[in-house]
Formats: C-alpha cells, structure tokens, sequence
C-alpha cells in the first residue's frame, strides 16, 4: 500500500501537468473520439493511416503534435486508473484479512471512493471529448483530476499519520483553515471557467482590467451556457469573457486576504514541527502563485507559467486539506483528553 500511494500520487500530479499543458495547447480535440484517436489505439502516422483517419472525420484534419498531446494524457491518466484500482484490491484484501483476525481495521471507504471518483473522471474525460469541450464538462474534468489528487492525499496521510502534540490555541484556527479550502476550491472553480471559455487573456493590465471594466460586467452572461455545435476556442462575447476574468482576479484577492490570516497565526500559534514545516510549505507555494498569476498578465499567458499556475494551485488545495486534516486530528486529542476518567469507588473499607 504504501509503495502505491506513493506512485500514484507521484503519477497523478503528472497527469494534472499533462492536462493542463494539453489544453493550453489547444489539444483537447487532437483526437476527436475516444478512447483511441481517430479510431486507431494510437496516433495515425502512415500516409495510408493518416488518409484513413482524415476520411472518418474529415471536419478534424490529423495534427500529430495536438494528437499526441491528448494521448499521452489519456495514457498516464489510464494507468493512473489502474494503479487507484489496484489501491482498493489490496485495502479491500486487507480489511478482509484484518476483520478476520480481529486486529485494527485500516481504511477502506476512502480506496473505494477513490475508485468511484477515478471512474467518473474517465467518462468526463471522454465526455470532453465527444461534447466537444462543453466548458462546464471541462471545468468538472479539471476538478475531479484535482479532487483524485486530494483523496490520494488524504489517503497517504491516513496510512501514515502525522506526527503532532496537543495544540489547544490552535482548535480556534479550525473554522479560519475550512474557510481557506473552500475559497481556494472557489477559485480553481473559477479558473477552470475561465480556461473552459479561454478567457484567461480577455484582461491584460493589472491590477482589474483594461478600460471602463466596472461599467461593461455582464455576470448572466459570463456563467451561462449558449448553445453550440463546438465550443473549441469559446463562444462568449469578448464582454462575458471579460467578467469571468475579473472575478477570478477578485478571487484571487479573496484567497490572498483569507490565507494570509491563516498563515499569519499558524506562525505565531504553531508549536508541532509538522505544522510548522506545512505553514512554510503554503506559504511559499502562496507567493509563487500570487507571482505567476501576475507574469501570466504581464507576459501574456507563457505556456510554461500557465501550467505551472495549474499545478500549484493544485498544491495549494491538498495542502490546505493536510492542515485540515491536522487540525482535525489535534481537535479530536484535546477532546479526548478532557474527558473524565473513570474511577472504581472502594466501599470495603480502607
């Protein structure tokens, strides 16, 4: 188990990379049916091949470079499948081979709901493709792939338990830590819409937007869904494009408020060395994200800072679900602690 989760885990950030930088190249259709490309397990390259893939979709001329964007994806992200399969087969033989000697059971809904979640990833990752880029499927996609890594995470930390000392100072920073995960969650949300509608370069000045943006905000229009044959490269107005832009930059501001505080008093209240090191940890992964938001303004969108803004927003969200999970733990000590003990009175004399 331990030799698993470590791969996967290793394998899973790897595939978020792998996503972001397939759709940042606009590859998401490189190959239009699923799960082979263009009815071939791989990528058609003989001329024989090529015609042969041109013919059954011949609105989709064959362009490797996107085409074998989108299968190496599918490859790691199938053997990412496999290997959270074989995750829950060995927590389900041991929780049979442990119930049956009666020894302390490990855990087993969550290998399970792994296995759920990593099977409708795939028929999202196939609905990417056979919807042709619905944004609301993409921006689903993206989450779960996030939502995997967070599990596995979770997992890892189940099976390996931090060590920590009884914080009473910091049960107050229970509420503060959950606030911190929903609005990061919010704001990946927020930016898979963007990236699901290519609005990511509809503002190109800081610290908002170019121009009378307060007086052009279209909200309706920015979160709904105009019907379309193909949503390939978006179909918004530049104008909704514009509003999910600026309210992923608000968002942004939210998260940067919100996680400060949080880091702020982590610093000053922490004792555990576990804690400390994972306060370090989002803080450094805070500023490197709040900087390549900025240089994707300044510089346009570089492909590589794109998707490295991916993946450590990615970071940032299992780290904040490792401080939670911490808090957790040190909350159920000090709640266990304080409960009486229990005492047999003597009635026999002294």
């Amino acid at each position: 188990m331990q030799r698993l989760l470590k791969i996967t885990l290793g394998l899973v950030m790897v595939v978020i990379i792998l996503g972001s930088y397939t759709r940042l190249t606009d590859a998401g259709l490189g190959c239009p049916d699923w799960p082979g490309c263009y009815g071939f397990l791989t990528v058609p390259h003989s001329e024989t091949a090529v015609t042969t893939a041109e013919m059954r979709f011949p609105e989709r001329p064959v362009e490797h470079f996107k085409a074998w964007n989108e299968m190496i994806h599918r490859y790691a992200a199938g053997i990412l499948g496999l290997l959270v399969l074989a995750i829950a087969v060995v927590a389900v033989r041991r929780h049979q081979r442990l119930k049956a000697a009666g020894e302390t059971r490990k855990p087993l809904k969550l290998p399970l709901l792994l296995l759920a979640l990593i099977t409708f990833q795939a028929a999202l990752g196939m609905w990417t493709v056979t919807m042709n880029l619905q944004p609301v499927i993409v921006m689903l996609h993206l989450l779960g792939g996030f939502s995997t890594f967070s599990l596995l995470a979770l997992l890892y930390l189940r099976e390996n338990p931090p060590q920590l000392v009884l914080e009473t100072n910091l049960n107050a920073l229970r509420t503060l830590a959950v606030a911190s995960l929903v609005v990061v969650i919010a704001q990946i949300a927020a930016g898979g819409w963007v990236a699901a509608n290519y609005a990511a370069l509809a503002c190109t000045q800081l610290p908002i937007c170019e121009g009378n943006w307060a007086e052009r905000l279209d909200f309706a229009g920015a979160f709904s869904l105009p019907e379309a044959d193909n949503y390939e490269f978006g179909v918004h107005s530049y104008t909704e494009r514009m509003t999910m832009h600026i309210v992923h930059r608000f968002g942004a501001i939210v998260v940067m408020a919100v996680m400060a505080v949080l880091l702020w008093k982590l610093w000053r209240l922490a004792q555990s060395a576990w804690i400390r090191r994972l306060t370090f940890v989002l803080t450094v992964l805070l500023i490197v994200q709040i900087l390549l938001g900025i240089t994707n303004v300044v510089a346009s969108l570089p492909l590589l800072v794109a998707v490295m803004h991916n993946f450590v927003g990615a970071l940032l969200m299992v780290g904040l679900i490792a401080l939670n999970y911490a808090l957790y733990k040190i909350n159920l000590r000090y709640r266990g602690s304080e409960r009486p003990i229990k005492t047999t009175t003597n009635t026999g004399g002294a």
